[in-house]
């Protein structure tokens, strides 16, 4: 026995049951890779998986595309040839055919006109008609009497006709008037200036009767305005 322990000292040896003492040990570490290894490949792999899309990919909008290329350039038309403006006073380049040589004699031509077109009578056949006299002056504006135009001389006198309705009313007084007297010396227009009204009438009658001598300016008769009066009086 004593043998046994001894000998167990020189050699000794650890068992377990039947197995030997690095079974244990070899198992664990088995196991520990086994584990490791299904663990690190999972996480190995894991980059090669699509990445799922994240919650700000999802609000974020895609890029525009791009845009289209610009059509190509028309081509080049070619330019269309102006027309060319002829000078109608340029001198021509060409003599034209249908010029005949100068022969230094030049021919005149007289227009034949019939002898019914116009002209006067006795005149020149063909002639240029008489123009129409030119229309007469306009009379010269009267002027007043007064200053170098003195009053025109009365050579007939016609006297009023005294109204009978004035002459029961037993009006009387003197009618102012304004005669405008033409060149002939005959009263032309009559206009009251101081009115009676029963005599106004009367009065204007017998001034558009009145006669005068022409009076002159520069040696030309001319209208003349004055003022003349009517007197009426009751007897």
């Amino acid at each position: 026995m004593a043998r046994d322990m001894f000998g167990d000292i020189e050699k000794p040896t650890i068992t377990i049951g039947s197995q030997q003492w690095y079974t244990l040990p070899l198992s664990i570490l088995v196991h520990v890779v086994v584990i490791g290894a299904l663990i690190v490949i999972p996480l190995m792999a894991a980059d090669v998986l699509p990445t799922p899309p994240g919650m700000m990919d999802a609000f974020v909008a895609a890029p525009p595309p791009p845009p289209p290329p610009p059509p190509p350039p028309p081509p080049p038309q070619a330019a269309a040839p102006q027309p060319i403006m002829e000078n109608p006073s340029a001198a021509p380049v060409e003599a034209p055919s249908e010029i005949k040589p100068e022969t230094g004699i030049v021919e005149e031509r007289v227009a034949t006109v019939p002898a019914d077109f116009g002209g006067v009578v006795g005149g020149i056949p063909g002639g240029v008609p008489e123009a129409p006299p030119p229309p007469p002056p306009p009379p010269p504006a009267p002027v007043r009497v007064g200053g170098n135009i003195q009053a025109p001389r009365k050579v007939k006198d016609v006297p009023p006709t005294y109204p009978p309705i004035a002459q029961s009313a037993r009006v009387q007084g003197v009618v102012i008037l304004e005669a405008t007297i033409g060149p002939d010396g005959r009263v032309q227009d009559v206009k009251v200036l101081r009115s009676i009204p029963l005599l106004d009438a009367a009065a204007i009658d017998a001034v558009r009767q009145w006669q005068y001598t022409p009076t002159l300016l520069n040696g030309v008769p001319v209208p003349v305005i004055m003022t003349v009066t009517v007197n009426f009086t009751l007897r």
